[in-house]
């Protein structure tokens, strides 16, 4: 087997562990450049990217949903975020998540950002994007979310201060969004603005 780049590292073997829909495991042999080989590198393959939106509406408050997450057997406060399905674009995957998880419709989307958060064991894939909120059309999925508030960056920078936002594709997200906040603001100091959506792509 061949490298993906000339000097980047081969795959001597290949074994598959577990397949499922979300997600495979195999254990690769690697040669590593420097000539060192790695009999079982633990690779996770996913199989879908993951969305996340940091949604904004004109009073410049973010809306955050309340999960309940079975892992680590908590309640919080996170982005709306989901999988990316088939050939669906990034931003129809944010549209979509934000629609199924708060009720609300979304436009004037932008992607923020694209992160690898595993790239040492996984290839999987982060997008956050920024987006206006519209209507809201309908109440959100009690199956997915116990509840969905506005919040405004001030308590989120607070909450994030306390240590109430835990995920990290929220963190990622809505540090990102916060600081690209703070560059606009200084550069309307002379304004009441406080709506940064206005200012993306």
């Amino acid at each position: 087997m061949r490298a993906s780049k000339p000097d980047g590292p081969v795959i001597l073997a290949r074994k598959a562990v577990y397949k499922s829909p979300w997600i495979d495991l195999y254990l690769d042999k690697v040669k590593f450049p420097g000539g060192r080989i790695v009999p079982e590198h633990h690779c996770l393959d996913f199989r879908k990217e993951g969305v996340a939106a940091v949604v904004e509406n004109k009073r410049g408050e973010i809306l955050l949903i309340q999960s309940y997450r079975y892992m680590t057997d908590s309640v919080d406060w996170e982005i709306p975020a989901g999988g990316r399905e088939g050939r669906e674009s990034v931003l129809s995957a944010a549209s979509r998540e934000v629609l199924e998880e708060t009720g609300y419709e979304t436009k004037r989307h932008s992607r923020l950002y694209t992160f690898y958060p595993i790239t040492g064991i996984g290839n999987l894939a982060f997008h956050v994007v920024l987006c206006e909120a519209g209507r809201r059309l309908r109440d959100h999925d009690p199956n997915e979310v116990f509840s969905v508030r506005w919040f405004s960056k001030k308590r989120i920078r607070e909450m994030i201060r306390t240590k109430m936002i835990l995920d990290g594709f929220a963190l990622t997200g809505l540090l990102l969004f916060l600081g690209i906040c703070d560059r606009i603001s200084r550069r309307r100091k002379k304004t009441r603005n406080t709506y940064c959506g206005g200012s993306f792509g």
